[in-house]
């Protein structure tokens, strides 16, 4: 097998393990576990299903290790495309994105702390604790929400790396120049302009499966072989 091949099909059974790991901590526990505006009913379904908050977490610290073999592994594809874009694409996709996401899973571990009312804390009443519990919560959303600008801003190079490089299809790179602008509108209404926020949200979710086709392109066909290329 060429080694561009290789190299593409290593980095596409990465990148689909991301997308196989993240969602848990980001949409499945939260869907589960969170009611918005009830910090105590929030609080009772995290106690009464600790372990899969916990899981919740383990996917936080996961997914952006994971993420950063991901890009690396791009790098590795792309480098000789275009190394100014690919390395622009490791210092937003890498350097910046993946502090933001380990450090958010702070406000995860203080939240649970918090529900968990430990001996510590009694000097609050459980009133307190799960308001407390709840604004851990929402800050955990902010820093999901500011780590998603990158996730928007990295498959910009990541596009423009598709479609110079010939062995791939550039339609998939406009894809993720499709999928960026989503990543990006979805944040900039939640912390700009929330109103909009729920009118936005499901445009920009569609806009974001724009990901999607090149994470499967290179698991099923990798790249064309340099040799086809000359």
């Amino acid at each position: 097998m060429d080694s561009t091949k290789k190299k593409a099909r290593f980095a596409g059974f990465l990148y689909l393990l991301l997308g196989a790991i993240a969602p848990i901590g980001i949409m499945y526990v939260p869907g589960k576990l969170f009611v918005r505006g009830d910090a105590a009913e929030t609080g009772r379904r995290i106690l009464a299903s600790e372990s899969l908050f916990r899981l919740g977490i383990a996917s936080e610290l996961i997914s952006p290790l994971v993420s950063l073999f991901v890009v690396l592994a791009l790098y590795d594809l792309f480098k000789d495309v275009d190394r100014k874009q690919a390395r622009l694409m490791v210092i937003l996709g890498a350097m910046l994105s993946i502090p933001i996401s380990l450090l958010n899973v702070l406000n995860s571990i203080s939240a649970l702390a918090l529900f968990k009312g430990a001996g510590y804390l009694s000097v609050f009443d459980r009133l307190q604790l799960d308001a407390l519990g709840m604004a851990f919560i929402g800050l955990r959303h902010s820093g999901i929400t500011i780590a998603s600008i990158f996730w928007g801003l990295w498959l910009f190079p990541l596009g423009i790396l598709v479609v110079r490089s010939r062995f791939i299809p550039r339609v998939l790179g406009y894809l993720l120049f499709v999928a960026g602008v989503g990543y990006l509108a979805n944040a900039f209404t939640s912390l700009v302009l929330p109103t909009y926020a729920s009118a936005v949200g499901g445009l920009a979710m569609a806009l974001e499966m724009g990901e999607l086709p090149i994470i499967f392109w290179l698991v099923i066909w990798g790249a064309r072989p340099r040799a086809a290329l000359s």
